[in-house]
C-alpha cells in the first residue's frame, strides 16, 4: 500500500515539474517604475534604505553581558542544620533496644498511673464493678434463657408445620393419621 502511494506521488511531482519546464517565465518591463510583476512596494527604495547606516547604533550591541548568580540555599540549610543539637544526654545502658525491651518486659510499677483503672475515682470504679458483674454473671444467662426460648418456639413451629403436612398428605391419599 505504502509503495503505491510513493509511486502515485511520484508520477504527481514528475508531471508537474514537465509541465512547468515549458511555460516561459513571465516577462517584466523596465518602464514600470521599479515595480517588478505588479508588486506595491519598490525593490529600488528597499535596497537604498539598506544600504544607508542607521542613524543612531543600537545601544548594547557591543557590549558584553555581565551578571552573577549566587545560590543561597544551601548556605540556609547548613546553618539551619548547625543550630540543631541531636545529644540527649548520656547512653541508656544496654543500648536503647535494650531499654525499650526492659521496659516492656518488667513494667515498673511504682507509678500510680501505670496501674489498672487508676484513672478512675471511687464512684466511677464502683459503677465499672457493678456493670461487669452484672454483665459477667446475669447477662450470659439472659442471653441462654432468650437464645432457648426462641429455639422452644422455632422448635413448636415445625412440628405444627409437620402435623399439618401431614394431615393434608392424609387427606388426599385417605390413610389414617397416627
Amino acid at each position: 500500500m505504502r509503495l503505491l502511494g510513493l509511486l502515485l506521488t511520484a508520477f504527481l511531482v514528475a508531471a508537474t515539474a514537465v509541465a512547468q519546464e515549458g511555460q516561459p517565465p513571465p516577462k517584466t518591463s523596465s518602464a514600470d517604475d521599479g515595480r517588478a510583476a505588479n508588486l506595491p512596494v519598490s525593490l529600488d527604495k528597499i535596497k537604498q534604505g539598506l544600504e544607508q547606516a542607521p542613524a543612531e547604533p543600537l545601544r548594547g550591541l557591543d557590549e558584553r553581558p555581565h551578571f552573577r548568580v549566587e545560590i543561597r540555599e544551601r548556605q540556609k540549610i547548613e546553618e539551619l542544620l548547625s543550630t540543631l543539637r541531636f545529644d540527649s544526654g548520656p547512653a541508656v545502658p544496654g543500648g536503647i533496644y535494650g531499654y525499650e525491651q526492659q521496659q516492656r518486659a518488667f513494667p515498673k510499677t511504682d507509678n500510680p498511673l501505670a496501674q489498672p483503672y487508676a484513672a478512675f475515682n471511687q464512684g466511677q470504679l464502683a459503677t465499672i464493678l457493678f456493670e461487669e458483674f452484672l454483665e459477667k454473671y446475669l447477662g450470659g444467662r439472659m442471653v441462654q434463657g432468650i437464645t432457648d426460648a426462641s429455639r422452644a418456639h422455632a422448635e413448636e413451629a415445625a412440628r405444627q408445620e409437620v402435623q399439618r403436612a401431614l394431615a393434608e398428605f392424609c387427606a388426599v391419599h385417605s390413610c389414617s393419621q397416627p
